[in-house]
């Protein structure tokens, strides 16, 4: 009986551990998900930017020359 009480004991600390260990994890996914959406915003805000001056160029070239 003795053995068994150590044994689940062992696996209780066990378990505790893993799920401090996936708690940290998922919130170090979090975090790099926060990061990855933030760069993509930026990216893509820079691919509008672009767009956007890349249409202006084009309005001002005249129609004969397209």
């Amino acid at each position: 009986m003795e053995a068994e009480l150590d044994s689940l004991d062992t696996k209780i600390a066990q378990l505790v551990q893993l799920c401090h260990r996936l708690r940290k994890d998922n919130t170090d996914l979090q975090q790099e998900l926060a990061a990855a959406k933030s760069q993509n915003r930026e990216l893509s805000d820079k691919i509008e930017a672009a767009r956007a001056r890349l249409e202006a160029l084009l309005s001002r070239i005249p129609e004969d020359a397209k």
